[in-house]
């Protein structure tokens, strides 16, 4: 398993704990598909918490809306994110 793939099934198991999702599953939640507004039912609101998990357990920032809206377009996009941004600060 590739370094992304291993965030990438990290990544679900800690949204899901995060958010309390009680019905998902991590192979509920698909790798490209919207990770906002899609079948997770993630909201505005659910991704500052998110946001706040990923500073946390990752010590990654996203500061900007904009940025935000490109990190959380799928858990592959999050997880790209937040590996070029620890490669970045190594």
């Amino acid at each position: 398993m590739s370094a992304i793939e291993e965030t990438i099934s990290e990544l679900k198991v800690k949204i899901i704990a995060t958010l309390g999702l009680l019905d998902v599953t991590p192979d509920d939640i698909k790798d490209d598909e919207p990770l906002v507004g899609g079948d997770t039912g993630i909201d505005s609101i659910d991704v500052l918490e998110l946001v706040m998990m990923i500073e946390k357990d990752y010590g990654v920032k996203i500061e900007s809306k904009e940025l935000g809206a490109r990190v959380f377009a799928s858990v592959r996009a999050l997880a790209t994110y937040i590996r070029e941004a620890q490669k970045a600060r190594a």
